[in-house]
């Protein structure tokens, strides 16, 4: 009884933060959606780019924390953590694949840090926040 309600809380973790990453996943499309039509329509330089890319990443990731730890109610920096990890590794590789460059450069390693930080402060907001 003990094993099924221990694997059953596992399942409920995992498929949280699976909703959680799809969250912020989303998120961040529509908003590079928009940042690409601004960029088009405007004249706006193009050296915004990067830094929006950030926050955008950023932001979306700190809402996907702050989500996932709303429903868990605790640990929120710990699991706020491990969705920014999981979403910038994921974000690292299908980069990597499409410009065929494995390479981990500062601005990688910056993106990296700040994901896994938004998502520590979403997580923290999310299970203080009432």
């Amino acid at each position: 009884m003990m094993e099924d309600l221990k694997e059953n809380v596992g399942s409920n973790i995992f498929l949280l933060m699976l909703k959680g990453l799809a969250i912020s996943i989303g998120l961040t499309l529509i908003m590079i959606l928009v940042l690409s039509m601004i960029l088009s329509f405007s004249s706006v330089s193009e050296n915004v780019i990067m830094p929006a890319v950030i926050f955008i990443s950023s932001f979306s990731i700190l809402v996907g924390g702050f989500l996932v730890a709303k429903k868990m109610a605790n640990k929120g920096i710990v699991y706020g953590s491990i969705l920014g990890l999981t979403y910038m590794l994921i974000l690292y590789f299908v980069s990597s694949i499409i410009n065929l460059d494995f390479s981990l450069t500062m601005n990688s390693f910056i993106m990296i840090v700040l994901g896994v930080v938004g998502g520590a402060i979403g997580g923290i907001l999310g299970v203080n926040l009432k």
